[in-house]
């Protein structure tokens, strides 16, 4: 079984063994004609498959307890894989959601890491630099570098923090592994939209 989220500038698409990330135009071409099931935030792109043979938008299958109007379908994909946990999609936006027995408990919403730096280089071409990657969370850094990387990360990490309780985190998304490194027994899969839209689909056909 195919399966894709569809994103607003690529599809990531799974094909049991490993995700493949791909442009619109490269997805469609070389998929077309393969039976796939798909989830999508992109309303704009079913005028382009909503007509191609095998394809089907299963998005309205993805339903969790607790769940508001506007929720994206890919969060709550996210959140079906398992349910107890602390789910962070860390890509252009980072998403935080909290689940417990199944039942979806509220999260929050950062810009994601591209968009916090570029909102420093708006600021002053001196606030340009990319992102340590290995930032000393332990100690005040010397450097605009370090103390710019610093901000992003600390932040990120005491918020998330706050809210685990004892909770296994669940990360994916492009930044995943990289956040995913400053805690404790975090769990990066980069699989585990699919593996919600598994579980799902796999119920409903009970």
């Amino acid at each position: 079984m195919l399966l894709a989220d569809i994103g607003n500038t690529h599809f990531h698409i799974y094909d049991g063994k490993k995700v493949e990330h791909l442009p619109y135009a490269e997805a469609i071409g070389k998929y077309r004609g393969k039976s796939l099931q798909y989830i999508s935030v992109n309303r704009d792109i079913e005028k382009q498959i909503g007509c191609i043979e095998g394809w089907k938008n299963v998005s309205d299958f993805m339903y969790i307890p607790g769940e508001y109007d506007t929720m994206g379908v890919d969060r709550k994909a996210l959140c079906l894989s398992h349910d107890n946990g602390v789910f962070v999609d860390a890509g252009s936006a980072i998403t935080v959601d909290v689940m417990e027995r199944g039942i979806y408990k509220g999260g929050y919403i950062f810009p994601g890491i591209k968009a916090m730096l570029e909102s420093y280089r708006r600021i002053s071409p001196a606030l340009e630099v990319p992102l340590d990657e290995h930032i000393d969370l332990t100690r005040l850094p010397l450097t605009t570098k370090g103390q710019i990387s610093y901000g992003i990360i600390a932040s990120i990490k005491a918020l998330i923090e706050k809210h685990k309780d004892k909770k296994r985190l669940y990360f994916t998304g492009g930044d995943g592994k990289l956040l995913a490194g400053f805690f404790r027994d975090a769990i990066y899969d980069e699989t585990l939209v699919f593996k919600g839209m598994m579980h799902t689909l796999q119920i409903s056909e009970q």
